[in-house]
């Protein structure tokens, strides 16, 4: 099995933080987004994964090396690709086509998951999908009364089904899908401008297909940073017997850790009461501080901190007193000078 990992966008509304980072790179409790993702499917498919292909802009060499070395922790191949375009999600599979082979996992790397991971072997793909409130955001699915997918339909403006697609495909012939994907890129056949995924699908659908439905317990988003912030929470509490013990680098005096918290190597706490729900990346100084349901990266330094539901990046100090903060790499902000 491959997994296919289009990650090409900017993560605009992730600002700042996507301004020195690629969205799929920033870590939550300690691993970036799309390690975790990778990982996450290698548990659950039940196969060896022998090729992972990252989908990507122009990150450069040293995010391209972190990349395969992910590929290289699973044992697999890494192979990246590069999408210089922003058309569309079919588009972004089509510049992976030479991995496009035998059966695959297509999972877009802005989003974390638990769900049941079985590959319905009597349908020609799984779809992945979960409740959502409001559709119009989202490609939609619509069944029969037999559990199989009878439409696909891209953000819909009425409503015409809540089952929302998260991002995540299994296909048993990744070349069915690649032609279909050529064939409504050589035909110019857009929605929104773009070439969508979900046009594909419905193509090969209405051609006898059968896809059958992923069930998903949880969906993380990792879009905005409060959404960023619940998924550290989320995977905090979900992963929490493996963040019992804190690195024997970490120098942690006169403080209290409320558990479930993510303590990186190097770690400094002072006077301090972290958690619970707290990610502190390798580095990091906490001095005087109160700190919980946040997300901070390495090397930053806080003091006399009172935060909750914030996200601070790497390299960043953080000086005085606030209730939320989203605050970037090697930004500064004092609070405590005259």
């Amino acid at each position: 099995m491959k997994i296919i990992v289009p990650m090409a966008g900017k993560g605009s509304r992730l600002r700042p933080h996507t301004l020195t980072v690629p969205k799929p790179l920033i870590p939550i409790a300690g691993k970036p987004i799309v390690q975790r993702l990778v990982e996450d499917i290698a548990k659950v498919a039940g196969e060896k994964i022998e090729e992972v292909a990252f989908i990507i802009g122009d990150f450069g060499a040293e995010v391209e090396a972190s990349l395969l070395k992910i590929a290289e922790k699973l044992g697999a191949k890494g192979t990246i690709y590069h999408q210089l375009e922003p058309l569309g999600t079919a588009h972004s599979i089509k510049c992976a086509e030479e991995s496009m082979q035998g059966n695959v996992v297509i999972a877009y790397a802005d989003t974390l998951f638990r769900a049941d991971f079985t590959l319905d072997t009597n349908s020609d793909g799984v779809i992945w999908v979960k409740k959502v409130d409001d559709p119009s955001a989202f490609g939609v699915v619509k069944l029969d009364d037999y559990g199989f997918i009878t439409d696909f339909v891209e953000k819909p403006a009425t409503f015409v089904s809540d089952l929302a697609i998260i991002g995540i495909y299994y296909f048993n012939s990744a070349e069915k899908l690649m032609s279909e994907i050529n064939h409504i890129m050589d035909n110019n056949i857009k929605v929104s401008g773009e070439y969508q995924l979900t046009t594909a699908l419905e193509n090969l659908r209405q051609a006898g297909a059968k896809f059958s439905l992923g069930k998903v317990d949880d969906w993380m988003d990792c879009g905005n940073k409060n959404a960023t912030v619940e998924t550290n929470g989320k995977i905090l509490e979900y992963e929490k017997d493996e963040f019992t013990e804190f690195p024997q680098s970490a120098n942690i005096q006169n403080s209290l850790i409320i558990q479930p918290c993510y303590i990186g190597e190097g770690v400094e706490i002072s006077n301090s009461k972290i958690g619970p729900y707290v990610s502190l990346g390798k580095g990091t100084k906490v001095i005087n501080s109160n700190i919980d349901n946040s997300l901070i990266q390495e090397k930053t330094i806080i003091d006399h901190g009172n935060l909750s539901n914030s996200m601070i990046g790497s390299s960043a100090h953080y000086y005085g007193v606030a209730r939320e903060i989203s605050l970037g790499d090697f930004s500064v902000l004092d609070f405590l000078s005259k």
